[in-house]
């Protein structure tokens, strides 16, 4: 077999990702000749199967909305939420560019964007705490808009996507939890699965594409309408540099060895390290070994970013708060004896459920965000004790809104108990047995529990008492959102155990997300966005949308800075096809 020839182009980005994608339509837009190597055989990475949500203080359909508020405001929340790990310039650059970078592809790319502008931050309680008008998301995207390309995407993760069916969070969700409440949801529940069905028979996948899938299908679709070259099954081995700068990188493709020559420089988007052993033990106090966190992203982010940097002088930064995007997750048996992470993110904050330790008692704010819980759960721990919890609910509450992969009615139940996913018992005391949680424990949790939660109150935790809990709560449940008993059986238990959405620890850049050495000085031609570059967040996790905002912006900003156009100068007139010769 002969080997492939070499490759040349101006900017090549390493993962397919939002990020990833974000740099290589902004850069080819901008005039250069951009590839983008990606070590899995489908595009799209982590972003393909998130919720799609980006926090963008400030962008342009708030402000349509009328929702306008000044930049300091979002500055003033973030310096309350990261503390000592505030980094004005940073921050700074991310503020002032994210509604940009919005506006940009809005107006130049076949993105297209719907608000969230009744999605407030995490927490309430900081200064300048945002209610609204801070979340964007990719609008929903035809499939069949990519043509064959499609085969490409990957499609949305199987263990959230009844029947492989995306579906949209708000609106969309709402109906499919009521479709066997209420005809009007039922009847777009049924029209949404019919279409799927009829899409699966035409075109062996869904067409009607939501969240993080839409949006990457619509970087894609402006990816190869701007020329970008995409080359899957192709993990990069090794980094090339010239006089110190970083010129390109070596290929591993199914032919043999390829040469790809960058001449503007290479872009890190491989995803952070949420599935590299080494790293996750060296990083993550609760997995020792690091085989006792078990991550939601793919398993192909395995830290190459992160190696490839430090391989030519990068540095991980080791001082934030947390290194890792923490989020409950629960392992489901698969038929072919795999096993996936479910990541639990809604269903949390619904009221009549609680989550209790082997010891029967409660630990956190369930209602609170996914990180938020986990971090309550780790603060707990006795020494040596595995870091697991189990969520617990009433036959009434499962079958309204499921628990975990065991989905609510009209979902059979009998696959998640016969392979032990879920547990069921009589009574809470059978619960307890089945699970190994102390019963007495338990009784008298929940007696405690639902003597309050009769009065929609729980001074225990404070389940509804922030804006954040009570959106993501049930609006039909009053006076509280978030708080029912759990009274009549059968109960049921699913475990939750140690898990994450991403990473936080990355590269040490710049505010142009120039990779910096150990000096702190940019390392010519290499950048870094999304989870290869360390967050701007500090490790901390101010709200919803706070990897994609920051990852989508900062690869609008490398773009810019491979370019040689400053971010300041790149409004151009529609009749430009190219707006700069580079």
């Amino acid at each position: 077999m002969t080997a492939p020839a070499d490759l040349t182009c101006d900017l090549l980005v390493v993962g397919s990702g939002a990020s990833g994608l974000s740099a290589a339509v902004t850069a080819a837009w901008l005039g250069l000749d951009v590839i983008v190597a990606e070590k899995d055989h489908q595009i799209g990475g982590t972003s393909a199967w998130s919720g799609g949500w980006m926090w963008v203080p400030r962008n342009p359909l708030a402000v349509e909305a009328g929702l306008v508020e000044d930049i300091e405001a979002p500055r003033r929340y973030l310096k309350a939420e990261l503390g000592a790990q505030y980094d004005a310039a940073m921050v700074g650059m991310f503020l002032e560019q994210a509604p940009r970078m919005i506006s940009f592809f809005r107006e130049h790319t076949r993105l297209a964007f719907i608000d969230g502008n009744a999605i407030p931050d995490f927490h309430d309680t900081s200064e300048a705490a945002g209610t609204g008008g801070r979340s964007v998301c990719a609008a929903p995207f035809d499939g069949r808009e990519l043509g064959a390309r499609i085969r490409d995407l990957k499609p949305p993760l199987d263990l959230v996507s009844p029947f492989g069916m995306g579906i949209a969070s708000g609106a969309d969700l709402r109906h499919f939890l009521n479709a066997t409440r209420k005809p009007a949801s039922f009847l777009h529940a049924a029209k949404r699965i019919l279409t799927h069905w009829r899409d699966q028979l035409l075109h062996g996948r869904g067409m009607h594409l939501v969240a993080g899938n839409a949006l990457v299908a619509r970087l894609l679709k402006s990816a190869d309408d701007l020329g970008v070259r995409l080359i899957t099954g192709a993990p990069v081995s090794t980094l090339t540099q010239e006089a110190g700068m970083v010129t390109g990188a070596r290929v591993d493709t199914a032919r043999g060895q390829q040469i790809i020559h960058a001449r503007r420089g290479v872009v890190l988007a491989c995803g952070g390290f949420p599935h590299d052993p080494a790293r996750k033990a060296e990083r993550f106090p609760h997995a020792p070994s690091g085989r006792e966190h078990h991550s939601a992203a793919p398993e192909s982010n395995t830290g190459d970013g992160l190696r490839l940097g430090e391989a030519v002088g990068g540095e991980i930064r080791a001082d934030l708060a947390h290194d890792g995007a923490w989020a409950p997750v629960s392992l489901v048996p698969r038929t072919d004896g795999s096993t996936g992470r479910f990541p639990h993110l809604i269903e949390r904050a619904k009221p009549g459920l609680i989550a209790v330790r082997k010891n029967g008692r409660r630990f956190a704010n369930e209602a609170n965000s996914y990180h938020d819980m986990m971090g309550a759960l780790f603060a707990t721990l006795e020494p040596g004790e595995p870091a697991e919890a189990w969520l617990i609910c009433d036959h009434a509450f499962q079958r309204r809104y499921g628990l975990g992969y065991a989905r609510p009615r009209p979902f059979p139940l009998g696959g998640v108990l016969k392979s032990g996913y879920l547990k069921r018992g009589r009574t809470l005391t059978d619960l307890a047995q089945a699970c190994g949680i102390d019963a007495a424990a338990l009784e008298a949790t929940i007696s405690r529990f639902n003597a309050d939660a009769r009065e929609g109150r729980d001074p225990e935790f404070g389940r509804g008492s922030s804006a954040y809990n009570r959106i993501q709560g049930e609006a039909e449940q009053q006076p509280n959102p978030c708080v029912a008993p759990i009274e009549n059986g059968p109960f049921y238990a699913v475990k939750i155990i140690a898990g994450s959405l991403g990473t936080f620890a990355g590269l040490r850049t710049d505010a142009h997300a120039r990779v910096l050495d150990a000096a702190r000085a940019p390392i010519a031609g290499l950048y870094a966005v999304g989870n290869d570059m360390s967050s701007i967040m500090g490790g901390n996790y101010p709200a919803g949308g706070i990897t994609l905002g920051p990852g989508m912006t900062f690869g609008f900003i490398a773009a810019h800075h491979a370019s040689g156009v400053p971010l300041e100068n790149n409004r151009v007139t529609r009749q430009q096809e190219k707006p700069y010769a580079v």
